[in-house]
């Protein structure tokens, strides 16, 4: 658990941690410190003040990565917007490494992270500072008691909402049917207009996509996938 702005204890949901890093895993979490989003943890900005965003990106659009898993999505789209600075948020430790890993290999300079929940980063983020906004293959929490977790729900939507500029992208990937149906009733109350409401259009991934490991799992298994996209109101 951490504590919010307000004194509330918020919980933490999921793994932080799964099998042994790989050597590479180990070496590469080295360069960590200096991509890191410094002033998001609670303990190095108990007074929660606001990143700098604007003075970050130096003129730069900022999109982000909410839960990159292993990254590829989000050091391909940093390697093909080299003009966009891309935030990744992750709190699984092996997803970070992993990732790490690939900005070696890749060589890109416009990528910055924070290791833990994206609320902590929605608590500083500022106003309107975020243009575009992914949310791949989230965590489907599919026990009824546990809808309450998924990021589909105001305790998310609401401080994203207000991070993102108005005409910003939200683009979701999902291959659960019943995440479909959450995100259609959640994000349009939260302030967006759903820019792909036909189901052919759903079924079309967009252009520039590159296909993650979890939808590689998802049609192996025989699951459909979904994408989703949402412009935030004007």
């Amino acid at each position: 658990m951490v504590r919010t702005p307000s004194g509330e204890w918020r919980n933490l949901h999921g793994r932080r941690r799964g099998k042994a890093l790989k050597p590479a895993q180990k070496q590469a979490l080295a360069d960590l410190p200096g991509l890191a989003l410094h002033g998001v943890r609670p303990d190095e900005n108990p007074g929660r003040v606001p990143l700098d965003l604007a003075g970050l990106a130096a003129g730069r659009a900022v999109w982000l990565e909410i839960g990159f898993g292993g990254g590829e999505h989000l050091v391909h789209q940093a390697a093909r917007h080299p003009e966009v600075l891309m935030l990744g948020c992750e709190p699984f430790v092996n997803g970070v490494a992993k990732l790490l890993v690939a900005l070696r290999a890749a060589a890109v300079d416009n990528v910055r992270l924070h290791p833990g929940d994206v609320r902590e980063l929605f608590d500083v983020l500022p106003p309107a500072g975020l243009e575009r906004v992914f949310l791949l293959y989230p965590d489907p929490w599919p026990k009824t008691r546990h809808h309450a977790r998924r990021f589909v729900t105001p305790q998310y939507l609401e401080p994203l909402a207000r991070a993102m500029a108005p005409g910003a992208i939200l683009r979701i990937a999902t291959d659960i049917p019943d995440y479909v149906r959450q995100t259609d009733a959640e994000v349009p109350r939260a302030g967006f207009d759903d820019l792909r409401p036909a189901p052919e259009a759903r079924a079309r991934p967009w252009d520039d996509w590159l296909p993650t490991r979890y939808e590689r799992k998802a049609l192996r298994e025989g699951r459909v996938p979904a994408y989703l996209e949402f412009r935030r109101h004007a």
